[in-house]
């Protein structure tokens, strides 16, 4: 009976498999054992890589069955990321006037804002808020909405910082200048100023909409289905954690990618040519 030629599995070949095949790729290699044992060592491989391509099966059963359900969690993901953005603009602009143009008690009172939702962690807000604040004054407040406001406060105080960037790159002359011409110093910040701090700060309001995003995850621990939340109910009765929030992460990176290169083109269609900042 011929032997099997050691050369059809050539040195180091075994770690392109799973590493269970390994002792059974190192056996063929050597050559040492005999028939038999060459013989066994390819059942072992055989073994090993049909228990691979079984588990990337079913990894692959598991993504297809639960992804129509984690897709629904992006309509509940994108509804957190949106409300919080837009209250997180809403204060934010306010704060960063105030920081910028408002009296001494004024500027003490919102950098004391913006210290404590910088500093404090988001879960440990998410909790002081719904379990704590909301039900010591009586209001009756949905998990979804507690995560919003909760997102939408702290994305305010980053984005008045943003804002107050822009605010502050602007030359200084540009108010004396509509003061001059009869405006009003409200006026001249929200028809001068605003307009162009807020077109300067698109790049930075970028960065802040993949953060909420990634943070729009913690809300899971509420009971908000988003999609961090269904894959999690989704793997903790099938089992099949690695794929499951695998496929969370991959729906997370799209949509990271899809809002940044949006905000981009954004940014494009407002810009002035020849103006640099």
């Amino acid at each position: 009976m011929a032997s099997v030629r050691p050369e059809v599995y050539p040195q180091d070949s075994w770690r392109v498999y799973p590493p269970s095949a390994a002792p059974a790729v190192q056996r063929l290699v050597k050559g040492d054992q005999g028939i038999e044992g060459r013989v066994e060592a390819e059942r072992e491989f055989s073994d090993s890589l049909a228990r691979v391509i079984s588990s990337m099966q079913e990894y692959l059963t598991a993504v297809g069955d639960a992804l129509p359900y984690l897709l629904q969690g992006v309509l509940v993901t994108m509804g957190l990321v949106v409300g919080a953005m837009g209250l997180g603009l809403a204060l934010g602009i306010m704060l960063a006037v105030g920081l910028v143009y408002g009296p001494p008690w004024i500027r003490r009172l919102f950098n004391l804002y913006v210290w404590f939702f910088r500093g404090v962690p988001l879960l440990v807000l998410l909790f002081l808020f719904y379990f704590g604040l909301f039900t010591l004054v009586g209001i009756n407040i949905s998990a979804f909405n507690a995560a919003v406001i909760v997102l939408g406060l702290i994305s305010a105080a980053y984005q008045s910082q943003i804002f107050r960037g822009g605010i502050l790159s602007l030359p200084e002359g540009q108010l004396k200048a509509a003061r001059a011409l009869g405006m009003s110093e409200t006026k001249a910040i929200l028809f001068i100023i605003l307009p162009q701090a807020l077109r300067l700060s698109i790049p930075g309001w970028s960065n802040e909409y993949s953060i909420i995003l990634k943070d729009s995850a913690v809300a899971y621990a509420l009971g908000v289905a988003e999609v961090m939340a269904r894959a999690h109910f989704v793997a903790s009765r099938t089992y099949q954690h690695l794929p499951l929030y695998f496929t969370a992460g991959v729906i997370f990176l799209i949509l990271t990618y899809l809002g940044t290169k949006a905000l981009r083109v954004l940014e494009q269609r407002v810009r002035i040519p020849g103006y640099m900042r």
